[in-house]
């Protein structure tokens, strides 16, 4: 359970990719969403603070919003804001809610929403909203009176938090340091493959040093086609075999009961291996934990908000290891760790009694230390509940940081100047034997990326 848990928060995409490739293959009839091209960055921004659901994307996005819509996302909204425990403007007088569905209406009540607080509001929602660049108007002028798409509703409220945020110079600080050296600067940001709406708006200071950077470093690049392409076969038999042939048959009756309760055909997973399967059950126990469907869990993580930023804006993005080769290190577990990670994926969910470690209370504990940027408390936590010596936890660490070292190293030492974002799992930041560890083993100096202030 212990290496489980690491293992889903820590070393791998493995899971996020099992969720790119087996469950698209499993729907009966895949969907294209309705978003404009222009609005895909701002979207997947609003994705990430749960204002409004993904659902929505397929079905009259681009249409006029009907009001339980808009019901939804001025709530939502303004429960995002209320988060932020800003002080309340006294000489605030609250209205009832008109729904009326036209752009100048919306921009009106998601101005209630912050004038209700002590910000610099004025006293013009559509000059407020101008100002802060949430209203933007186009050749045909700000069209009030017009109708407003759920697309547009929904960019307008993306806009507002995101601004009052910032504003408030709040935001998750995470887990980050910044290494400097011969003109050449890289920021680490240890990540939680896996998220919530809570760890958005990340914080400004943090996405001004991304969008300063020359490149992003990752771990490896999931919009890598080849890369996914190789897991994707990898992760199968191509053989005949089935997961039965290579397993105890009690692991494969455990298989079927969680498959049962999960609701998932058997008949669509027999043919992927002990590893990958273990990733996929423990994406299962993840989502239950976190209270999320596995897809918007996988697509909330840091490092997916990263690398979409990345090519949003056409940043280049370089690989440390690459999908490649974190699929050749599970292919290369004995076939006895990779039941052995199965059955402990499965035990977790068919006998909770016996687990010895709460996942729900831990990853909620993870993600409020992250959200403060309290390296300490998270390393603590996480080193907790560090399981015993063993291939799948030797695999996860040690080495494979001593090698991403070697290329953060090669950077620094570079005489083309260039400043680097690199975001990888934060187990290989607070481990024992950790990238910093190795930074400082070889004399680099390396800073909390908040000093005092985190």
């Amino acid at each position: 359970m212990k290496r489980m848990i690491r293992g889903a928060f820590a070393g791998f995409f493995t899971f996020v990719l099992m969720l790119t490739s087996i469950v698209p293959a499993l729907a009966a009839e895949p969907k294209t969403p309705e978003i404009s091209q222009w609005a895909v960055g701002e979207l997947s921004e609003g994705e990430k603070y749960g204002i409004f659901p993904m659902e929505w994307y397929y079905d009259s996005f681009k249409a006029k919003i009907t009001k339980e819509r808009l019901n939804v996302l001025l709530a939502q909204t303004k429960k995002k804001i209320a988060a932020l425990g800003l002080k309340k403007n006294d000489d605030y007088t609250s209205t009832a809610v008109n729904l009326n569905i036209s752009r100048g209406n919306v921009i009106n009540e998601l101005y209630k929403i912050v004038a209700q607080y002590e910000l610099p509001v004025g006293d013009s929602a559509v000059a407020y909203m101008q100002d802060r660049k949430i209203l933007k108007g186009s050749q045909k002028g700000l069209q009030l009176d017009s109708n407003v798409t759920t697309e547009e509703a929904v960019i307008f409220a993306t806009r507002l938090v995101k601004d009052t945020y910032y504003q408030a110079q709040a935001g998750s600080k995470g887990m980050a340091w910044k290494v400097e050296n011969n003109g050449n600067k890289i920021y680490l940001l240890g990540s939680i493959h896996v998220g919530t709406p809570e760890l958005y708006p990340i914080h400004e200071k943090l996405v001004t040093s991304f969008n300063e950077a020359d490149a992003l470093l990752v771990e490896a690049d999931l919009f890598d086609a080849e890369g996914l392409q190789y897991f994707t076969e990898a992760s199968m038999f191509q053989d005949g075999s089935t997961i039965k042939d290579v397993v105890s048959k009690e692991t494969y009756e455990k298989l079927l009961k969680v498959l049962a309760k999960y609701e998932q055909p058997e008949e669509a997973f027999i043919h992927f291996k002990p590893w990958s399967l273990a990733s996929f059950v423990s994406s299962l126990l993840l989502s239950e934990s976190i209270g999320l469907p596995p897809e918007q869990m996988a697509n909330s993580g840091i490092d997916m908000y990263f690398l979409l930023n990345a090519y949003l804006s056409q940043k280049p993005v370089i690989e440390l290891e690459g999908m490649k080769a974190q699929t050749d290190m599970f292919e290369g577990l004995s076939p006895k760790a990779q039941e052995q990670y199965l059955v402990e994926a499965l035990d977790s969910i068919l006998d909770p009694d016996a687990k010895k470690v709460d996942e729900s209370k831990l990853v909620k504990e993870w993600f409020d230390h992250w959200n403060k940027g309290n390296i300490k408390g998270f390393t603590e936590s996480f080193n907790a509940v560090e399981g015993e010596s063993s291939e799948f936890n030797d695999m996860l660490f040690g080495e494979r940081d001593k090698n991403m070292t070697e290329k953060i190293a090669q950077l620094l030492e570079s005489e083309e100047k260039g400043t680097y974002f690199l975001v990888v799992g934060a187990g290989h930041f607070v481990t024992p034997k950790s990238i910093l560890f190795h930074l400082k083993e070889k004399g680099y100096k390396v800073e909390e990326f908040w000093g005092t202030e985190g």
